[in-house]
């Protein structure tokens, strides 16, 4: 999952998926033009682009749908050409639509449409070999390879690295073999190391994407070794059963290089066209809200300065996907005396050593904490110094949606902080919205985990629905 080379092709995907059908359209017109015969309707070129540019986002919506920016279906041709055809199909069928309902006609005539069909599914065909190429030639460089690491020395092991041994065609560079003392046959130059600790003492850093697993171990820690590793480090893990054949059919799994079927255990469910859809959601809905809420930014700086003229905004250290740290954005809330310093020097330079307990007992929370201004206790009530993070989410540092982004100190302990940090942090949350502060610490872990788990793009819009209601109805309270 740390690799980001198929999101990057699925990117390149949808660019050239756009191109190829813009393409198609202009050289339909462009037939149809061509003709001597009159056209029914004289559109202006630049008229006619400008409609398909506006149409065509939902023809590739209807791609992504029908899984066309998926691994599973672009590197298998036999799946990828049927799913191209249909959705040639119904992309047209839904200008066909649009030109219908509209005021205006689309197409000069009626030759147009079917001449873009034709040259669509076309294009679209040549441009989705011409990437596999470009691809493949990459993988010859080395651009672009998962580094793999297969735990298990068995003949399903051999198998497996039977397909993925040329790098060229799977997009896969096998590091080395864990599992016994003796080499794979054929591969004398491919590693072997006995235990999956020797070979993270020799690589201590081996920056691996997946770990394939071919026989479980009968001393289950070491099963759980590798697990935990994956987790840990944000990479694929993939068990391959040994039995294959009991397991075709019997139970949902996925055929790892259209041969071997594996089991593949992942943190989260937002990977690949997903992250994508949220990226672009985040960056257009952010965009908006920064011009919409700009004046009352403005207006909250205003008064925050004009209080006790200390520094308008806060920016605190936290951490978001991947362990990674950030200066989260916050209009400051914190009388000067106290702007900087953390719960426990704060209510000690206060001298108010209850108020510390009370509030670590109500999960890092007082209703009434003296730390804070006039203007701050205002503005924590309504959330509203929450806006400056808008900034945070447009320069993709945090999402709209997500587990709440919490300083270093605050997940160091938590077993299971890995999962949760597979996901990018949130403004707003699961936890945020069932309860926040009236529900206990480990509870909002749970949900921050059951969000990371089991995100769909509909749970982001009904978290964000229930965000402002909870604004406008003051039940978002810190």
């Amino acid at each position: 999952m740390k690799s980001n080379a198929s999101l990057i092709y699925n990117l390149c995907l949808v660019v050239g998926d756009f191109l190829a059908l813009v393409a198609a359209f202009i050289g339909g017109y462009g037939l149809r033009s061509a003709s001597k015969i009159p056209v029914a309707h004289p559109i202006p070129a630049h008229t006619y682009v400008e409609v398909f540019l506006a149409v065509l986002p939902f023809w590739i919506l209807i791609f992504a749908l029908l899984g066309l920016y998926n691994s599973d279906i672009y590197e298998k041709r036999f799946s990828e050409l049927p799913r191209l055809l249909v959705g040639s199909f119904i992309g047209l069928t839904f200008v066909i639509f649009w030109d219908f309902v509209s005021v205006k006609p689309i197409f000069p005539s009626k030759l147009v449409p079917i001449y873009g069909f034709v040259l669509a599914f076309v294009f679209l065909v040549i441009f989705r070999n011409l990437a596999r190429l470009i691809r493949g030639w990459l993988f010859g460089y080395r651009v672009g390879l998962s580094r793999v690491l297969v735990v298990g020395n068995t003949d399903m092991s051999r198998e497996l690295i039977d397909t993925l041994i040329d790098s060229k065609k799977s997009g896969y560079k096998v590091v080395g073999v864990v599992g016994g003392k003796r080499a794979i046959n054929g591969y004398t130059n491919l590693p072997v190391y006995t235990y999956f600790s020797q070979f993270l003492k020799e690589h201590p850093n081996p920056d691996l994407h997946t770990i394939i697993q071919t026989e479980l171990y009968a001393d289950e820690p070491r099963n759980a070794e590798l697990l935990t590793y994956a987790q840990e480090h944000h990479a694929t893990y993939r068990f391959v059963p040994g039995n294959t054949e009991l397991f075709v059919g019997n139970v949902n799994v996925e055929l790892f290089r259209n041969s071997t079927p594996v089991i593949t255990v992942r943190q989260t469910a937002l990977f690949g066209w997903g992250r994508v859809v949220k990226r672009l959601f985040d960056l257009g809905v952010s965009s908006l809200l920064i011009i919409v809420f700009s004046p009352i930014m403005l207006i909250i700086a205003i008064l925050v300065k004009l209080e006790d003229g200390g520094p308008v905004f806060f920016r605190q250290t936290r951490l978001t996907r991947f362990n990674h740290e950030f200066g989260a954005f916050k209009f400051r809330t914190n009388n000067v005396t106290y702007n900087g310093l953390n719960p426990d020097e704060a209510f000690t330079k206060m001298g108010r050593p209850d108020l510390l307990k009370e509030f670590r007992a109500n999960g890092n929370y007082l209703p009434n904490d003296p730390r804070n201004t006039r203007i701050g206790q205002f503005l924590r009530s309504s959330s509203l110094d929450e806006l400056p993070q808008l900034f945070n989410v447009f320069r993709g540092e945090v999402s709209l949606v997500g587990p709440r982004a919490l300083i270093p100190s605050d997940l160091a302990e938590y077993k299971k902080r890995h999962t949760i940090l597979s996901v990018k942090s949130g403004i707003t949350g699961l936890a945020q919205v069932s309860g926040r502060n009236n529900i206990p610490v480990e509870e909002r872990r749970k949900l921050d985990l059951y969000y990371a788990q089991n995100w769909t793009f509909w749970l982001d819009i009904i978290i964000l629905v229930k965000t402002f209601k909870s604004i406008f109805t003051h039940e978002y309270d810190k």
